[in-house]
């Protein structure tokens, strides 16, 4: 290993060190560890640049002004009555029901994309009945990434090995990993519901107070909605079709988000106010991490593991699946799974020249480890770091070790049922 490589190792090591201890901002730290990455010489600022996903950063851009401007109709407060009144305005039940709403529309939108519209819905829920909002972003989180799992775009990883190998198409997913990630989030959210038990409990005076209201009320400027539902119908249509197009996610969710802004901002202070609620630490962190792990990538680190890791196989498709799935699931949660991914793609394609004939088995577990594999701590997937920052500007910062607590352990099952799928149905 060269002296790149120690020094790249070291700075990622101290940088995950300082982010996990919480005694500096994450984004702070990110960004100054990317830096002295680039003032060591280890990569260059170009290669810097190469290795931070602007797509992700686009879409994450692009949908947070969308939900800024939506957010002003009063649109998510209706939602949050309505989906509370249809729960009886029952705690355990708003959990249980907002986490499989979010799973499902990871699996139809993208994780990323769900979460940024159900945070604020969330917040009005819990801010009425005067909950601790806490159990319900944990389980979001986690029901985002199980549920991404389940479709090409759900996730960044999936749409990177649909990309690379053309026989695995939109329906393949389905057919391969919609049922088996669905059972884990069934089984992962009532687990949740079980960890909480003891805090959900709401004044009944509130629950009553709550179901009386009228839904339609919170709705405060119907002209609004009427030009923010054009535009995210729109959006979720360029979202269905972006592979037809050839166009990146992030193309058609900044397209929607100016679309709305030429047809909402009358003046510099709407558009200067609506730029204010773009969650700028959250994507400052993402480059910061983007130029880490590229460090890790352009010096060998993460390819040097993952050959030493298929060596171990000795050529067999059962050992490898589940090398591949275990050790994806464990990196992804402590690095971002979409330089990993994009690493372990050629390597498995080099296994089929080196004998393994059927390599499906092989992708279906790289997927399903990658994904599920995001909610082992707070920083292994964007869905969660996007939830911590928003989670941060209402003053409910989530703690790196809380989160691992619940996360890992839950990651952990999930990962073993997924291990025991593949090996039934493939091997």
């Amino acid at each position: 290993m060269t002296n790149q490589a120690m020094l790249a190792i070291g700075v990622f090591l101290v940088t995950y060190g300082l982010i996990i201890s919480e005694k500096i901002h994450r984004t702070i730290v990110a960004i100054l560890g990317g830096l002295i990455i680039l003032a060591l010489g280890i990569i260059t600022q170009e290669t810097a640049i190469h290795h931070i996903d602007f797509n992700t950063l686009g879409l994450l851009t692009g949908m947070m002004i969308i939900v800024a401007i939506t957010a002003r109709t009063g649109l998510f407060n209706y939602v949050a009555v309505w989906s509370a009144k249809k729960a009886q305005a029952d705690p355990k039940k708003i959990m249980i029901s907002l986490a499989l709403i979010t799973g499902l529309f990871s699996a139809m939108l993208d994780n990323v994309t769900t979460v940024l519209l159900m945070v604020p819905v969330t917040f009005s829920i819990t801010r009425q009945l005067q909950l601790d909002p806490m159990p319900y972003l944990i389980s979001q989180i986690l029901a985002s990434n199980i549920g991404g799992t389940a479709t090409l775009i759900g996730d960044p990883p999936n749409i990177m090995i649909g990309s690379a190998v053309k026989e695995l198409t939109f329906m393949a997913f389905i057919h391969h990993l919609a049922a088996i990630s669905f059972l884990i989030l069934v089984v992962t959210v009532f687990l949740l519901a079980y960890i909480y038990r003891n805090r959900f409990t709401a004044v009944e005076h509130l629950k009553d107070t709550l179901m009386a209201r009228n839904e339609l009320d919170e709705i405060v400027d119907s002209a609004l909605l009427k030009k923010c539902l054009v535009v995210l119908v729109v959006t979720f249509a360029g979202f269905f079709a972006h592979q037809a197009l050839q166009l990146e996610s992030a193309t058609v969710a900044l397209a929607g988000a100016f679309l709305l802004l030429l047809i909402t901002a009358k003046t510099d202070h709407d558009l200067e106010k609506t730029f204010t609620k773009v969650e700028w630490p959250t994507i400052f962190f993402f480059i910061g991490l983007f130029v880490l792990v590229g460090a890790l990538v352009e010096t060998g680190v993460i390819s040097l593991l993952a050959k030493s890791a298929i060596a171990w196989t000795g050529g067999d498709a059962a050992v490898a699946a589940m090398l591949i799935l275990w050790l994806s699931a464990i990196a992804s949660a402590f690095v971002d799974n979409i330089p990993f991914v994009a690493t372990m793609i050629p390597l498995i394609k080099d296994m089929g020249a080196m004998g393994i004939t059927n390599l499906e088995p092989l992708w279906w577990s790289l997927a399903l480890g990658a994904c599920l594999g995001g909610n082992g701590t707070l920083i292994g997937a964007s869905a969660n770091l996007i939830v911590a920052g928003l989670a941060a500007q209402e003053g409910y910062p989530i703690r790196f070790m809380a989160f691992l607590k619940i996360g890992f352990p839950l990651m952990i099952l999930s990962i073993m049922m997924a291990t025991g799928y593949v090996y039934l149905r493939y091997l």
